[in-house]
């Protein structure tokens, strides 16, 4: 992996499915000042507490066979759900030309939904990609953090 460029007003996204920070770089790329542009948050409940119906039933088109749903995990329903907001927050700075440079900082199963979900991004304005929890760091820690990555 090649060394992370972060340029000056290029964009940091650090992520999970409750919490995300928008962090910009007011620095330039040899002396990183990050500082927090937006943040956003959920407090995802547990999924005990979000769902209590029982899974459904399936009847077979044929005869008089059924079986079980699955159940929903409604807990990853409302991280996935969160996180396809972070993705719509993006396109938006982006089409506003806020974004021009941006890295995702993010689990591995977030940043995947992420990926997904910023599909239609034009061309080269995700630099860069970190699996890796970091929301629950300080700014400073995050900025040692990528400043380490090569």
């Amino acid at each position: 992996m090649s060394r992370i460029v972060i340029g000056r007003k290029a964009w940091v996204v650090v992520c999970d499915g409750g919490k995300a920070l928008f962090l910009r770089n007011d620095g330039d790329a040899d002396l990183v000042n990050l500082t927090v542009a937006d943040h956003m948050g959920q407090h995802v409940e547990a999924t005990r507490d979000l769902g209590v119906d029982q899974p459904g039933r399936a009847f077979s088109s044929a005869g008089t066979h059924r079986s079980a749903m699955g159940e929903t995990d409604w807990h990853d329903q409302a991280e996935t759900d969160f996180l396809k907001e972070i993705a719509e927050k993006v396109s938006e700075l982006v089409e506003a030309h806020e974004i021009k440079a941006l890295i995702l900082v993010a689990p591995p199963r977030a940043l995947g939904i992420l990926r997904d979900a910023l599909d239609g991004l034009p061309e080269g304005v995700i630099r860069a990609e970190v699996a890796k929890d970091m929301v629950k760091e300080t700014v400073p820690e995050i900025e040692k953090h990528l400043a380490s990555l090569e």
